[in-house]
């Protein structure tokens, strides 16, 4: 495993990451919410299919699956839901809510994958819901924003775990290419039945240049330069301590919505985005060495139970 590309790649997706909230909150001038996802991957999508053509591809109807299920769980309901909960809340307070994903990243495992967590991890997980709490400034209304953009983060959380675990087996660059097609497609559908889709590249106050811009970002940045990177993070580093990281997507989307949207910055966003990044350093804590769970004997041995298991370690 290479540590300055996972450094790499987790530093890309974050700041990308952070930006999109910023850079969907202009889109939504342009297109309405699943036609401007259906663009934006369908877009990339076509993009990337030249350059994995060749490279190898899912053997079975199974793995195709899988694609279809990490293109359901990490793209299309994540990005569905952000998309909706700018509609009526902040670009910053989205991000900050979304990026809830590693504590529901926990739960999930622990309710569906029979993963085991210690004390301190749950303490973590009570302090991060203390956080979308707090950043609601203690008055918790449940409205449409901030429901979709907590439904955003448990798809997300829930997402990393499925993309783990059928990705390892993948191409990564097929992967991407593939579950945006896939994303792309079925958003399309989604904008001819479920919503009364617009486009207006050059009206309600929008240049070429504005267009262009958000579009660009949207095929290029939102979608390839992140999910590539992504993708390739969960293929060769621990879903948990990645998803760690994502606690800097708010950051980077607390600040650019402050620099291009001109949003206000207020104490509560900001306390409650870092009681969520302390609740999420506790869930993704590491646990002990083994040598220091044993009891050392004076012959050098250790020896003791972790989790029921006998185990041994010799100095």
């Amino acid at each position: 495993m290479n540590k300055g590309m996972i450094a790499c790649c987790i530093l890309l997706t974050t700041v990308v990451g952070g930006l999109n909230y910023t850079m969907a909150k202009l889109g939504l001038h342009i297109a309405s919410p699943f036609l401007l996802l259906a663009i934006r991957f369908l877009g990339s999508g076509l993009l990337l299919l030249p350059f994995v053509i060749r490279r190898k591809h899912p053997a079975s109807a199974k793995q195709w699956l899988h694609v279809a299920g990490v293109s359901l769980f990490q793209t299309i309901l994540v990005m569905t839901f952000i998309y909706l909960s700018l509609h009526t809340i902040s670009a910053s307070t989205s991000a900050i809510l979304s990026s809830t994903n590693p504590i529901w990243t926990i739960l999930f495992a622990f309710l569906f994958f029979r993963s085991r967590y210690r004390a301190v991890q749950w303490v973590g997980v009570v302090i991060g819901f203390m956080g979308v709490i707090v950043t609601q400034n203690f008055n918790m209304q449940m409205n449409e924003g901030t429901i979709y953009a907590l439904l955003a983060g448990m798809f997300w959380g829930f997402g990393t775990l499925v993309a783990s675990r059928w990705s390892k087996a993948m191409d990564t660059w097929v992967l991407t290419a593939y579950q945006m097609l896939f994303a792309g497609i079925v958003l399309l559908l989604a904008s001819l039945t479920l919503e009364q889709p617009y486009l207006h590249l050059v009206s309600n106050g929008n240049s070429w240049g504005l267009t262009l811009t958000v579009l660009i970002w949207m095929i290029c940045f939102s979608s390839i330069f992140q999910f590539l990177p992504w993708f390739y993070v969960l293929k060769h580093y621990s879903p948990s301590k990645a998803s760690t990281f994502m606690f800097l997507v708010p950051l980077f989307g607390i600040l650019s919505g402050a620099l291009i949207l001109g949003e206000t910055i207020h104490w509560y966003v900001i306390a409650g985005g870092l009681c969520t990044g302390i609740g999420i350093t506790l869930v993704n804590r590491p646990a002990k060495p083994v040598r220091d769970a044993l009891k050392l004997g004076s012959s050098g041995q250790a020896k003791g139970k972790i989790n029921g298991v006998y185990c041994s370690v010799r100095e």
